[in-house]
Parts: structure tokens; C-alpha cells; sequence
């Protein structure tokens, strides 16, 4: 059997650097067992707390809006359609620098843990 999930019955929930995020695979959700992925909707001129992830592997691809990606004090200018590979241990935060909100989809592997994340300081930050 085909195991299909839909964006429209995943429930939204706000991670620990602060995004809200729709998972649609991985250990709360299941689906998945070495690797997650999820929706995550940040709103306009708001930013992720600056934090690393100790063993996961990220990709975010961008879906909607545009931010500054900051790794490891290297910032960029991202926007729909931009695939950015994040290392494990590499420190990084995401800022919404546009009018709308800024929708992106989060692979990790292995999957996403709240026990995974660190931070150097921690909450939400306005930018």
C-alpha cells in the first residue's frame, strides 16, 4: 500500500529555533526512519534562533518568499526554487526579509529531534 501524506491533515507545530513547522515524515509522524521532512512558515521580519543541529543533515528548499540564510557567518540571499545543503554542526539561522511569509520545505537525516538542536542563544529572534 501507497502511504501518501497530505500538507492540508499535518498538524503544525513550532520547533525549538522557533518555526512553525508541518512534518509530513519522520519519528513523530512516521512515515520515515532515517530521515524527515517537513514544511516549515516563517512570518515576515521574523528570524530562527541561531542554532546547530549536532547530527543531522539539512536541506532546506525554498517554496515561498525570500530570506538571508546565515551557516557559519556566511549569509545569503535565498528565494523560491534555491536548495541549500546544511552540514551537522554547522550553525545557522534563517530571516525573513520580505513581505510575505517565507514557506520552505526541511529534510534532515537522520530525522529531526528537538534533542538535536542547539542553540547559542535561544527563542525567537527579532531582527
Amino acid at each position: 500500500m501507497i502511504d501518501v501524506r497530505s500538507l492540508d491533515s499535518a498538524e503544525a507545530f513550532v520547533t525549538a529555533d522557533g518555526s512553525a513547522i508541518r512534518e509530513l515524515c519522520g519519528i513523530p509522524t512516521g512515515g520515515t526512519t532515517l530521515q524527515s521532512l517537513a514544511e516549515a512558515t516563517l512570518a515576515p521580519g521574523r528570524a530562527t534562533a541561531r542554532h546547530y543541529h549536532a547530527e543531522s543533515e539539512e536541506v532546506y528548499f525554498v517554496l515561498e518568499g525570500e530570506a538571508d540564510l546565515e551557516i557559519d557567518g556566511d549569509v545569503r540571499r535565498v528565494r523560491a526554487g534555491d536548495a541549500i545543503p546544511i552540514p551537522p554542526g554547522s550553525r545557522h539561522e534563517v530571516t525573513n526579509v520580505g513581505t510575505l511569509p517565507l514557506r520552505f520545505l526541511c529534510t534532515c537525516a537522520p530525522p529531526y529531534r528537538h534533542e538535536d538542536t542547539f542553540f547559542d542563544r535561544g527563542g525567537i529572534i527579532e531582527p
